[in-house]
């Protein structure tokens, strides 16, 4: 009882914020996406999408068809006012638009469905910043794989101003007729090499590489056999699914084999994605760019693999790239440092039965320029477990590393975190969407609610499950989707149809403190040599000697203790 008062007060005493304002939504507005600049809002729904101005709130264009309803959507700037977008619809077909002078413009679908009985449906699509590159998931008649894109964006920009150049008020492409983009890559579920397959002997002796895709092959079959003795009605779709994988671009970072060829090109152009897939050890690793005389016949072998003790659950890459999170099972966090290419800490996050669910980057970094000119002096890593329990995971180079509980499993179930994303713009703030509905900023760093995020009274945030919103960095505000409240009446159509909630943090004196976050040191942490890298290590370890001999002695300290200990009991053992 004390305990549900002590709630109860701290509820009323955290602040709350209002929105900001609201506008009417399209019918089905199923998610959303932000321009990096904060000019434009998309909107993916039924019968196409849409692109509003932010300022206004204003629709500035459609791309409408019927029967045809978009699940995803992504916004990225491709050049100055020229937007990329992609998207998936309802029936699994991905398809990339370029957004420019008011109008939208099919670029390129990229599963044409020609045959319904072998068509491939894309589950996942993403597109790299700037759009240079594009990655999507696909299955297909009990086969899954991932296929990486490269864009013809200087190409796309040349057709873009023509057709707006003769065409400028036509809502409709005519006669437009747009650059091919290419498969950079097709990356399949790993496999045993023919030649080895049987022959454990030799798994044995094999090296390294072929040895970790032999145990990810074992391990596969196993999980599919269980499958299939547990539940033999399981659809072959449904098995398939759950072995789909997860990837990330990766920006250049370091001296690895054939980075040293794409280091001189922009800085947001990727060199790299990392995969894992479902029921894997290991993260693997595939350059781009790379050349070979027919890429289409070749299936991609690792540049480079990191394997891990445990199955990986879910993955999170830092702002920089720099760093990529493992969860694992059995409640441990493996952190990789991609600059030497080894683990910078593997921790034990939880020991409960509960798996981790979803891990986060915290990109926090001290208010001290000095230290930020040379490394962020720790990495704080958010994890979300199964059970509604949150975590925080402070790693500091040369020290232990030390978890902190930010979030108790809560009692009742409607209180689990449905939703956790980082506030890139707002320091060691993270935004929570509970199953209730209910919407939280919290200071995952300090441990501290800062306030509540709350609807109108009219309105509930719609699928708090999985909810439709958007972040905009630039103008650092939130845009979530809010339905009508069933239990409020509505007296017209237009009263029921959904909102579109604005919450702008920078007219709030709560969050007001918050503001400011500078722009990830580690951006700048390409070296040309592996001598600037050594140089570096070396700063670090000089930097951190503090910390590290005071770990020693602490260290030190209770192993004297234990001895004690144990020499005690030795002795009342010899005695008795």
């Amino acid at each position: 009882m004390e305990a549900s008062c002590k709630a109860e007060i701290s509820t009323e005493e955290t602040p709350s914020l209002k929105h900001s304002g609201m506008a009417q939504l399209p019918e089905s507005t199923n998610c959303l996406a932000c321009s990096e600049d904060g000019r434009y809002l998309s909107l993916g729904h039924s019968r196409g999408l849409s692109v509003w101005r932010v300022s206004s709130l204003m629709c500035m264009a459609n791309w409408l068809q019927r029967r045809l309803e978009i699940t995803f959507i992504q916004m990225t700037t491709m050049a100055e006012m020229v937007y990329l977008l992609g998207t998936v619809d309802d029936m699994g077909v991905a398809r990339v638009f370029a957004y420019h002078c008011d109008s939208i413009h099919l670029l390129s679908v990229i599963n044409i469905m020609e045959d319904i009985n072998r068509r491939s449906i894309c589950l996942t699509f993403e597109l790299s910043e700037r759009g240079h590159y594009g990655a999507a998931s696909f299955i297909c008649n009990g086969a899954v794989w991932l296929e990486v894109f490269h864009f013809p964006t200087d190409a796309w920009l040349k057709e873009l101003k023509t057709a707006v150049s003769h065409h400028p008020n036509s809502p409709r492409d005519l006669d437009v007729t747009w650059s091919l983009l290419t498969v950079e890559a097709k990356i399949k579920p790993p496999k045993i090499p023919a030649a080895l397959e049987g022959q454990l002997e030799v798994l044995q002796t094999a090296d390294f590489l072929t040895h970790c895709l032999a145990l990810d092959v074992d391990i596969d079959r196993h999980q599919w056999n269980e499958c299939f003795n547990k539940d033999s009605e399981k659809t072959m779709e449904t098995i398939v699914k759950s072995r789909c994988c997860t990837h990330h671009f990766l920006l250049p970072c370091s001296k690895f084999p054939g980075e040293s060829k794409v280091l001189s090109q922009p800085a947001e152009l990727p060199v790299a994605v990392c995969v894992w897939w479902k029921g894997s050890h290991n993260l693997l690793h595939y350059l781009l760019q790379k050349t070979t005389k027919n890429k289409s016949n070749v299936e991609p072998i690792p540049d480079m693999l990191w394997p891990n003790a445990k199955e990986i659950l879910c993955s999170a890459v830092s702002r920089c790239t720099r760093y990529i999170a493992l969860g694992l099972d059995d409640g441990l966090v493996c952190v990789w440092d991609r600059q030497s290419g080894s683990p910078l800490s593997v921790v034990l996050v939880t020991a409960t039965d509960s798996a981790l669910f979803r891990i986060h980057f915290v990109d926090y970094w001290p208010v001290s320029t000095e230290n930020c000119q040379t490394f962020a002096s720790a990495v704080h890593v958010l994890v979300v477990c199964k059970s509604g329990t949150i975590h925080t995971v402070t790693i500091r180079r040369g020290t232990e590393s030390y978890t902190v509980l930010v979030n108790e499993s809560p009692k009742d179930s409607r209180d689990l975190p449905s939703m956790t994303a980082p506030v890139s713009f707002l320091q060691n703030l993270f935004l929570v969407v509970q199953r209730n509905g209910k919407m939280i900023l919290k200071d995952v760093i300090n441990d501290k609610t800062v306030c509540f995020l709350i609807p109108p009274k009219t309105l509930l945030i719609s699928t708090p499950c999985k909810p439709v919103y958007a972040l905009d960095t630039e103008q650092q505000t939130l845009f979530i989707r809010g339905d009508s409240d069933p239990d409020c009446s509505a007296d017209s159509k237009k009263d029921r149809q959904s909102q579109l909630l604005i919450y702008d943090f920078r007219e709030s004196e709560i969050i007001r403190q918050y503001i400011g976050l500078p722009h990830s040191p580690q951006q700048k942490t390409s070296f040309a040599t592996l001598a600037e890298t050594c140089n570096l290590y070396l700063q670090q370890r000089g930097l951190s000697v503090d910390e590290r001999n005071k770990a020693i002695m602490e260290t030190w300290m209770k192993l004297q203790e234990y001895a004690v200990t144990a020499q005690q009991n030795l002795t009342r053992a010899e005695v008795n």
